[in-house]
């Protein structure tokens, strides 16, 4: 099944949050996220359905406890919207990073022949934009575009324009040409590789123990363009700190088209697998990703 979601919230919910933020910080904004997670585990009854199963069957849970972990997921999703908006904003706060890798990005920069910064719906890749900002070279953020119409004004008139730019996944594949023109213009292309839209090309392999399915677009951007590629992410750690990771760089340029592409996909699963294992509560795809 494809991902096809849509943000939940409304403009109202976002106002009150942000002024919540402006006036006294994150911490009265998690407890008033308690509530609002509280209302979508018991309403949002089919994402709840479908992520409650990711903990009861993939990582064997008891019902209890997948119950309980479905509420921690909703909370961190919350508290990953917030900390995006306060870092991007702006706001003061007390967040701290510790990276791993970060020089694999600056070497991949240097390389000066563009590159793919692959990702996945782990943890809360947005809140490191800053870091993003200190590598030399035109960065480029492959996102969904699942939000309201009106958040998406409202959040643009708080956080302003961003360092990065970002090319929006359309139904008619119009990102693929945005896409192809940054790799030929030797920029990095920061994407997600863990959802696909209807229609498009997949792999299935196994992930977490049963066959699952694996957009195969990203792979054949880097096997078509011969780029070199860093598997990102960076997940919460506690309150106010973060880790940021990033891979060493992926070359397969020496291997056939269709060996390289295999190894990479093998690859950037394995890296997922272990960050979901780590990070149980902090992978947000909320559909039946297992067939």
């Amino acid at each position: 099944m494809s991902w096809q979601g849509k943000s939940k919230g409304k403009p109202l919910g976002y106002r009150i949050f942000v002024m919540v933020l402006r006036r006294g910080g994150v911490i009265p904004a998690y407890v008033l996220l308690r509530f609002v997670t509280f209302y979508y585990l018991i309403f949002s009854r089919k994402s709840t359905g479908h992520i409650f199963s990711y903990f009861r069957l993939r990582h064997g849970y008891s019902v209890v406890k997948s119950v309980f972990k479905v509420y921690q997921n909703y909370n961190l999703l919350g508290q990953a919207l917030v900390d995006k908006t306060v870092v991007i904003a702006g706001i003061p706060n007390k967040f701290t990073f510790n990276c791993d890798g970060i020089e694999n990005l600056h070497q991949i920069a240097a390389l000066k022949k563009g590159g793919l910064l692959l990702s996945a719906h782990i943890g809360n890749f947005e809140v490191a934009s800053h870091l993003l900002g200190e590598i030399d070279a035109s960065i480029n953020v492959v996102t969904f575009d699942g939000e309201d119409e009106g958040i998406k004004e409202y959040m643009e008139s708080v956080t302003g324009k961003m360092a990065v730019k970002h090319i929006v996944i359309k139904e008619d594949m119009s990102h693929i040409f945005a896409i192809s023109e940054a790799l030929l213009n030797n920029e990095l292309v920061c994407m997600p590789a863990d959802r696909f839209m209807p229609g498009s090309k997949t792999v299935s392999l196994n992930f977490l123990g049963a066959e699952a399915k694996f957009p195969a677009g990203p792979f054949m951007l880097a096997s078509k363009f011969q780029v070199p590629v860093v598997f990102v992410a960076v997940a919460k750690e506690s309150t106010f700190h973060y880790h940021f990771f990033a891979s060493k760089i992926k070359e397969y340029i020496y291997l056939e088209k269709e060996d390289g592409m295999q190894h990479l996909l093998h690859d950037f699963v394995n890296y997922m697998e272990e960050k979901v294992k780590r990070y149980p509560e902090q992978w947000y795809n909320y559909y039946n990703f297992w067939q």
